[in-house]
């Protein structure tokens, strides 16, 4: 099993060393937001070594949506392309790890329903696509049977 390689982002590596330290009792908001967060293990495409990703906490019944927002950036983050590579992924909300497998939602209107419960989640992300050209990747995670 490859090691776990934290975040070179340190309010990433932060945010998910006080999440997983804690058991999932810490660290469970976006900074001062008070919004709640999951934690995303995935896999490096190129190096397969374990990340870790703080992301907002969007539920779908007992799925989750997984936003490649990256504030708006005009690049998609990193682990967009991990996923596209390597759709298995754990997912941590809060005290419950789940196994799960991704897949991009690339259906507009599907895609139009989980954005908008992502949305209503996390308001900024609305204005994130406003700010760039690039069509922000929604992921839906189901868990693995």
């Amino acid at each position: 099993m490859n090691e776990y390689v934290p975040s070179p982002t340190p309010w990433v590596a932060e945010q998910v060393a006080l999440y997983e330290g804690s058991g999932g009792t810490q660290g469970l908001t976006l900074g001062d937001t008070g919004l709640p967060v999951v934690i995303v293990t995935n896999r490096g495409r190129k190096t397969a070594a374990v990340r870790k990703t703080p992301l907002m906490r969007v539920a779908d019944g007992k799925n989750y949506v997984l936003v490649g927002s990256k504030g708006g950036a005009p690049a998609h983050p990193l682990w967009v392309h991990n996923l596209r590579a390597n759709p298995r992924v754990e997912i941590r909300d809060a005290t419950k790890v789940y196994s799960m497998r991704v897949h991009e939602i690339k259906d507009p209107s599907e895609r139009q329903r989980l954005w908008d419960l992502a949305v209503k989640a996390y308001p900024p992300y609305a204005d994130y696509q406003q700010q760039t050209d690039r069509l922000i990747p929604v992921f839906l995670a189901e868990p693995v049977e």
